[in-house]
């Protein structure tokens, strides 16, 4: 299926990911911290330049969206973050700037582009505002440091403001863009925070009235690119650690741990489904079992042949050069009719698929099974013009039991075996009313095809193809079990205990 395709005209290299599964933090304890900070900020503003609401009119200059979800864990997160900005605005004793969620702004399926939303954007905020600033679930804001970084640019002016990544070399999640040079183009690090000037938001929303978007893909939204205004770095937007001694001088800033929810899920809680062939039997199926395999409880190998010494099941589907949305739809009829009704969460990967089942199992703690929960990299089709989101295979597609159950009992199918079954689920759920839930965390490519910027502010889940690359090497090296993930879990839980 055609995943490598995408990009808009538009210029905000504006999918990954959206929302992010990182952890909520210790929101408090950054409001503290800024406390202290506004109430110096505020007194020297006031004594150089005797207007005490020069922060206030900025900051009402701002509107804040959070690219947030509409699954409980992720909203009630995104809420969060609501309320610290408010929190920080209310110290100041002014009037509170305007923060919007996306989810709650969702009139299809494709407001998590920010494309859709630019028109009303224009409408509701150009004549009265300076600044669009987007953020993630878990970007942490310092108020007055942004203002002061923001003060720097002429609000009259085209700006694109971010945290610039770029890749070292062209890669397939990016069309082979700029292949004679990539590092060339720059693109926002959502996780930093980035902002729009609103003649930039005025010009877009009057582009895209005129211009459609050129591909029906959205693959990695910040890296989507066109003729705009050129990515302006800015080096106060940061992904550094609320704790981190880098932090001080950031605006923003970013957690990079798990979730901690709770305990982990328990092993026999997940399912795991690995989608392989016969052809594939000899080349992938050891790697699996040389990495991953071992942390699961529950693996079956589904297969248009069985082969007992793996051991693979056959479903009765023949294999299919691509699309393998027959074999998908059979294994969900066989997660459903034949495994223990206890069991919750169904995993379902390609055979060349790496996976850290220790770190999901952490990460699943804190979405409620009984919600109908689709989880992984969201992708999108069509959404310019109405289209869905959908959970690309490669990187590893989660499903909560009753998520299977809604599905199966909607009838909705396969148009043929061959389709892409990623796809299909996408417009199926669509259908449904529930949404994808989004996490950067899963990669349908190699560690190699992402900045390393970008990775350094994350804890994997999984990375997929095994293309001109030691599979069991990057599985060791990215994916293993570590001592510092449980280290990393303790101070989280430290943290949660000090609130």
């Amino acid at each position: 299926m055609p995943r490598e395709r995408g990009g808009g005209w538009l210029l905000p290299a504006l999918l990954l990911l959206p929302p992010l599964c990182a952890p909520a933090l210790a929101i408090s304890v950054a409001a503290e911290d800024a406390k202290e900070q506004i109430e110096r900020l505020v007194s020297q503003e006031s004594e150089k330049s005797g207007k005490s609401n020069k922060i206030n009119i900025e900051l009402q200059e701002i509107v804040f969206v959070i690219q947030s979800q509409s699954n409980s864990f992720h909203s009630k997160r995104a809420e969060d973050l609501e309320r610290n900005i408010l929190k920080q605005a209310e110290e100041l004793g002014k009037e509170l700037p305007r923060v919007l969620l996306i989810h709650q702004m969702d009139r299809h399926d494709g407001a998590w582009t920010i494309l859709p939303l630019m028109h009303d954007f224009s409408a509701s905020y150009g004549r009265n505002s300076s600044w669009i600033f987007f953020c993630e679930e878990d970007t942490r804001i310092q108020i007055v440091k942004l203002l002061e970084t923001l003060r720097r640019f002429d609000k009259s002016k085209e700006w694109f403001l971010g945290k610039a990544l770029y890749d070292e070399e062209s890669t397939i999640i990016h069309h082979y863009a700029f292949a004679e040079n990539p590092t060339i183009f720059k693109f926002p690090d959502f996780a930093a925070g980035w902002a729009l000037s609103i003649p930039l938001v005025n010009k877009l929303a009057s582009k895209l009235k005129s211009e459609p978007l050129k591909s029906d893909f959205t693959i990695d939204l910040k890296h989507e690119k066109g003729n705009g205004p050129h990515l302006t770095p800015v080096p106060e937007f940061c992904t550094d650690d609320l704790n981190s001694y880098k932090a001080v001088n950031c605006a923003t800033m970013f957690s990079n741990f798990l979730p901690v929810c709770g305990d982990p899920v328990k092993k026999e809680d997940i399912f795991v489904a690995v989608k392989t062939c016969r052809k594939f039997h000899r080349d992938r199926i050891p790697i699996v079992k040389q990495t991953w395999e071992g942390e699961a409880a529950v693996v079956e190998y589904y297969s248009d042949y069985a082969e007992t010494s793996i051991p693979t099941i056959d479903l009765g589907v023949p294999n299919t050069e691509r699309g393998h949305c027959g074999k998908t739809f059979a294994i969900l009829e066989r997660f459903l009719n034949h495994s223990s009704s206890k069991t919750p969460w169904l995993v379902i990967v390609d055979d060349d698929t790496l996976i850290s089942i220790f770190r999901l199992r952490k990460l699943l703690s804190c979405y409620d099974p009984n919600e109908p929960v689709f989880l992984g990299e969201r992708y999108g089709y069509g959404l310019g013009t109405g289209g869905y989101s959908y959970i690309t295979g490669g990187g590893g597609m989660v499903f909560s039991r009753e998520a299977i159950q809604k599905l199966l009992a909607s009838k909705c199918q396969c148009y043929s075996n061959d389709a892409p079954d990623d796809m299909v689920l996408g417009m199926c759920f669509s259908g449904l009313g529930i949404p994808i839930t989004h996490c950067p965390l899963f990669h349908q490519a190699r560690p190699m095809d992402y900045p390393k910027d970008y990775l350094a502010h994350q804890i994997p889940i999984s990375f997929h193809k095994h293309w001109n690359i030691d599979p069991v090497k990057v599985y060791f090296t990215w994916l293993a079990p570590k001592m510092e993930d449980s280290f990393t879990e303790k101070k989280q839980r430290r943290i949660r205990e000090d609130l």
